[in-house]
């Protein structure tokens, strides 16, 4: 008899001699003995999935009617020790507006709380189901007819991102497909269990995406930036250019990241940005000479100074810089002469009106007659 078994009948409760005692087998003992097979295997214990609390519109209310009673009471409470012959009529009237308050603002509240626990609960659902995605992306890249159907997809893709009339937004979604397709096929070629004619399928198709991927991402640079240059070039107020004109930089920055040695984007940002410095430019001297035109020319002159400090520290041609700088500096020697000759002038306006005051009393003083 094992010796698990022989405790089980020890003590004042022993059968009596000559009964045949029953026992239990010895592996059926062991089986009701033995852990959970979850916990044998070496699983952690099995546990409830966590539920999020659902937001309560009768809780929030009951809260509501309660801050409402205490404040009644309490301004109840304050209005009696100051002598109020009825006070329960203000207290009660700031209950009413604290309850109404709080029911139109219920909607709001407790739409806010379902948008967050919704928000939680398809953020816990994506986090569960990344792995899941991942690795079946890798499973269906190991195949060779999903692989060729894969790279049959993106050629279609970027057939019709290179079709004409297409937006810049083709080429920029075919560069997010060929750039998850390399990422999925790098984790397919990080396995050790990988044939080797799939190994060789999987590096030609990355060649051949990699093409791919540059040529759309320059592509919807160079699409995206001039449309929003040639939307810039519509605009009337300074501030909304200088703005198409940043979002058109951004876009080329962005693929700048990616292709730093890229001479085609280069050019397009430094092209770019000296629009951006003749825009800032051409909005000064424009100044300049409304105001010398009203006969303001020390404004006019402070307006070129103006333009000359946004063309010396903007990123532009020499050529271009030293012409349009030349041409400033001419428009303000000339308004300085002319401001030179105003001054004269009227310097010997002030004279002569001086001299012509004095004349007139000596001959006033001449006429007046004796007393």
């Amino acid at each position: 008899m094992p010796i698990s078994v022989a405790k089980e009948f020890r003590g004042p409760a022993r059968r009596k001699k000559g009964k045949r005692l029953r026992n239990e087998p010895t592996h059926q003992a062991a089986v009701n003995r033995a852990p959970p097979s979850g916990a044998a295997a070496g699983f952690p214990p099995y546990r409830r999935p966590t539920r999020s609390r659902m937001p309560s519109s009768s809780g929030y209310l009951v809260a509501a009617a309660a801050a409402a009673a205490a404040l009644f009471f309490i301004l109840w409470w304050m209005l009696l020790s100051g002598g109020d012959e009825a006070p329960w009529v203000p207290a009660g009237l700031a209950a009413s507006v604290v309850m109404l308050v709080a029911v139109s603002a219920r909607e709001v509240i407790m739409r806010r709380a379902w948008t967050r626990r919704l928000l939680e609960h398809n953020g816990h659902d994506e986090r569960s189901r990344a792995p899941q995605r991942r690795s079946s992306a890798e499973a269906g890249l190991r195949s060779p007819d999903v692989h060729a159907a894969v790279l049959r997809t993106l050629q279609k893709q970027s057939t019709a991102a290179n079709a004409p009339g297409a937006l810049p937004e083709a080429h920029l979604e075919a560069y997010h497909l060929c750039q998850s397709y390399l990422a999925n096929s790098d984790e397919t070629l990080n396995s050790a269990r990988l044939h080797t004619e799939v190994r060789l399928a999987l590096r030609t198709g990355q060649e051949r995406v990699r093409a791919l991927q540059k040529h759309h991402l320059l592509n919807w640079a160079k699409g995206a930036s001039q449309g929003l240059t040639h939307e810039a070039q519509q605009k009337v107020r300074v501030s909304d250019k200088i703005e198409m004109a940043m979002r058109a930089l951004d876009c080329i920055d962005s693929a700048l990241k990616v292709y730093p040695d890229e001479t085609d984007l280069n050019d397009s940002g430094k092209a770019v940005r000296e629009y951006m410095v003749s825009v800032k430019v051409a909005h000064w001297v424009e100044l300049a000479e409304r105001a010398a035109f009203k006969g303001h020319y020390r404004r006019a002159i402070d307006r070129y100074r103006d333009a000359l400090f946004y063309l010396t520290r903007g990123s532009v041609d020499e050529l271009n810089r030293a012409a349009t700088a030349d041409k400033i500096g001419r428009a303000i020697e000339l308004l300085r002469a002319k401001l030179k000759t105003d001054k004269n002038s009227r310097d010997k306006e002030f004279a002569q009106a001086v001299e012509n005051g004095e004349e007139e009393s000596k001959h006033a003083g001449a006429t007046m007659p004796e007393v």
